[in-house]
C-alpha cells in the first residue's frame, strides 16, 4: 500500500511559519482548534511542530501578555526534533508505528520540504474501508 492516498496536501492543512509571532501562531491554533500545528521553513521545508504546551510553557516563560508576543518569533519556542518528518517513501508498517503515539505525522518530499500530513484519523478510516 502506497501512503501517498492517505495524505492531506499542503494546500489543505494548516501550518505556521517559523517567522511567524507567537501571537499569530496562537491566533492560528486558536482558530483552527488544534492542539499542535506544523511549522515550515520560508524554503518550504519542514522545521517542526509546535503544541499548545510549548506555548503554554513560553507565556509562562514571558509573563503571558499577548501584546508582547508580537516580539518573539515561532522559531524561538519550536522544538525540532518533536513530531519528526516521514519520508514519502515510509512503509505502512513504519507509519502504523508512529501514528499510534501521535495525532499527525508531518510528511516531506525527497528534498525534505514539507508536502503535506497523514492525521491517525486518515489512517483508520483507511483500515475501516479495508476491511468492509
Amino acid at each position: 500500500m502506497n501512503v501517498i492516498s492517505l495524505i492531506r496536501a499542503k494546500s489543505t492543512v494548516a501550518y505556521l511559519e517559523e517567522n511567524c509571532t507567537v501571537r499569530q501562531g496562537l491566533e492560528k491554533l486558536r482558530a483552527h482548534g488544534f492542539t499542535a500545528i506544523p511549522v515550515i521553513r520560508e524554503d518550504g521545508s519542514y522545521a517542526g511542530s509546535i503544541s499548545e504546551g510549548d506555548f503554554l510553557w513560553h507565556l509562562l516563560k514571558t509573563g503571558g501578555d499577548m501584546y508582547k508576543q508580537e516580539s518573539y518569533k515561532i522559531s524561538a519556542i519550536i522544538r525540532p526534533d518533536w513530531n519528526p518528518p516521514a519520508h514519502i517513501n515510509v512503509t505502512l508498517d513504519q507509519l502504523l508505528d508512529r501514528i499510534l503515539s501521535q495525532n499527525f505525522i508531518p510528511m516531506v518530499d525527497d528534498r525534505n520540504l514539507f508536502i503535506g500530513i497523514i492525521t491517525r484519523q486518515d489512517v483508520i478510516r483507511y483500515f475501516a474501508t479495508k476491511k468492509a
